[in-house]
This record gives structure tokens, sequence and C-alpha cells, in this order.
């Protein structure tokens, strides 16, 4: 029997076709060129890949928590492998324009851990602390004294965007410090993605508080750039490589070309992003200047090879 087609059946099907044809040649066209003898994935891009996972489970709970209330367990349990729960995460009292940031930020870092552990694999989650009480102690060490009433990132917006400051930006330095031993071209690419993602989380940060510089973080009697200064002052400390951390308001031979106060993106003497070894960010994360001795965000330490071999050196 012959089967007949009306005029407007054949436009669709003649413009479906020739958007699928348009989609196979775009796509051919489109895609880099790489040489046939490079490795997408070299082995010893592996551990330096997974280390990040760390920083990327470290955001991905603190910005769902932060934002939804719930955190990966709920929105991806099969990227936590089995790791505990963090401890002390919750929502946050957040205004509009803040819970519509953190969300984004929230999903951002699901993507972030989803493609890592697709492409390197993974570990699970480590135990991390989350807690009102670990900011507390942390913002406490910033500024040589404990704040009364302690310090709670989850008591409003701003807080919770200075609780931010602390980390997107450890995240950003590590990138910038893997990329010189990477050696696959798709571990390269893979890196660059996150870095230019992480870089941005971290612009809007540092914008949002610059935004808010000379404001007094109730009810302390110190304004949003100082908490800024002092949690940058803390982690150089921390670091003991120098100064690799700035806040938003810097004296001018830290300002760009020395003729800035202002210091919306943080970067060294060339306007470079600084980079940190896994050693020093290790010192950071765990509060404890060392890293060899876990603590601060993460009480047993963080995951991985690179971390691990860290824990078991005197």
């Amino acid at each position: 029997m012959a089967v007949s087609f009306s005029p407007s059946s054949l436009v669709l099907f003649f413009m479906v076709s020739c958007s699928l044809i348009g989609m196979a040649v775009s796509e051919s066209m489109c895609q880099p060129t790489y040489p046939a003898h490079v490795i997408a994935v070299d082995e010893e891009d592996v551990n330096l890949l997974q280390f990040a996972e760390n920083l990327e489970h470290l955001e991905a709970d603190y910005f769902l928590w932060g934002a939804l209330g719930y955190g990966l367990d709920e929105v991806a349990p099969q990227l936590v492998m089995g790791g505990p729960p963090p401890i002390g995460a919750k929502k946050a009292e957040l205004n509009e324009l803040t819970l519509n940031i953190i969300t984004e930020f929230a999903y951002e870092e699901v993507g972030h851990l989803r493609i890592l552990k697709r492409t390197v694999g993974g570990f699970p989650r480590p135990l991390m602390d989350l807690s009102a009480a670990n900011f507390a102690k942390l913002i406490d060490s910033a500024f040589g004294y404990h704040l009364i009433p302690p310090f709670d990132p989850y008591h409003d917006s701003l807080s919770y965007m200075i609780s931010c400051y602390v980390l997107p930006y450890m995240g950003l330095v590590a990138y910038v410090g893997t990329n010189p031993f990477l050696n696959g071209y798709y571990s390269k690419r893979l890196l660059a993605g996150l870095l230019g993602v992480e870089s941005g989380q971290d612009a809007v940060i540092r914008t949002y508080l610059y935004e808010r510089a000379e404001e007094q973080v109730h009810p302390y009697n110190h304004t949003v750039a100082e908490f800024t200064t002092y949690i940058s002052e803390l982690r150089n400390r921390l670091a003991k490589c120098g100064i690799k951390d700035e806040g938003i308001i810097v004296p001018k031979e830290l300002g760009a070309e020395n003729r800035t106060m202002t210091n919306v993106l943080s970067a060294d003497p060339d306007s470079l992003s600084y980079m940190r070894t896994p050693a020093e960010v290790l010192r950071v994360v765990y509060s404890t200047g060392d890293e060899h001795i876990p603590g601060g965000f993460y009480p047993k330490g963080a995951n991985g090879k690179i971390a691990r071999e860290f824990l078991k050196k005197p």
C-alpha cells in the first residue's frame, strides 16, 4: 500500500534531516585535533586530579547545605561512594540574591565531582567539619582573639558569603599549581574547565564582598574588608610560603601595577593567579599549618594517595 505524506510533513522531515546533517558536520568541524601519539589522561595525572576531589567535596556539600538544607547524599548519592556525612552542615539564612548564587555554585560543584570521578576515578567523601563552631575557630584564629558571639556562617547572607571567601580560592590556587605537572591533553582540558569555573566563583564572592567592603559585620566591630584581610593573612601564615592570598583592599604595593588599593581579584605582581602545592593547600584546610596533621575542615585528613601519604610521614 502506498504511503502518502502531506506537504507540511515533507517540509518537517526535510528540516529535521538538514538539522541532523548540520549537527554532524558541525561536530566534526568543532572538535580539536590532537596529535596521534599524545595521551588523553596520563597515569601520573590521576593522583593530582583526584586530590582536587577533596576540595570539590568540601564546596559541594557546603554550598548544597547552605542553599538547600541537604547535601550530596540526596542530590547525587553515587558521588559520595560511602563516605561519612559532613559534621554540622545546615541551611543558611540567605536572601534571594545570595540563595540564587549559592544554589548555582552548589550544582556546579556536583558537576565537577561527576566529571572528575568519571575521568580519573575517585574515593569516598572524606569526613568534613562544616559546623559553625569550626568556622568560628577559623575566624578567631584569623583575628587572634575570640569573637563574641562566635562567628556563625549560617546566620545571614553576609556571614555566609564571608565564609565562602575561604573555599573556592583554595581550589583556584590548587588548580593553578597542578597545571604544570599534568601530561595528558584531556587532563589539561579538564583542569582548565574546572579552573575557569572556580575562578568565576571566587570573583563573584570577592565582588559581592567588595561592594560591602566598608560595611560592619554585625555584631562585631570589624568591616567586611577587615574580615577578608585577616582570613587571607591567616592562610598565608598557615601555608608558610609567603604572600599568595590577599584581601579585597590592599596597600598599593600589592595592588595591580602598584597603582590600586582595590583588589577584587587576588593576583601576583604580574597579575597572574597565585599557585599552591598540595602540601600548602593541606596546611591551610587542616588549619594546622602542617600537611601531616589533620584538622580543620578534615578532622581525619583528606583522601586520595597524595593526602594519605602525607599522613603516613612524621
